[in-house]
């Protein structure tokens, strides 16, 4: 990204964010608090699927280079 670029990205980034606000708000019938919490928990939940594909991902990578010179020694 160039720097030029960043004030663009930051405001779209953040035009999501607020459409993603709104949506939990509306979802919520105007309760900004169970809107928090559940914006947060479906974030956490998010990150903890991520660590779990990188995990897998890296696993796989490790399984790989182990196998793939196993017969080189």
């Amino acid at each position: 990204m160039l720097l030029d670029d960043l004030p663009a990205a930051v405001d779209a980034r953040r035009a999501e964010a607020e459409v993603i606000a709104e949506a939990y708000r509306t979802a919520h019938r105007g309760n900004d608090y169970a809107a928090l919490v559940a914006a947060i928990a479906d974030a956490l939940a998010d990150l903890t699927a991520a660590e779990q594909r990188m995990e897998a991902a890296q696993r796989q990578v490790s399984h790989g280079y182990v196998r793939g010179t196993a017969g080189t020694a």
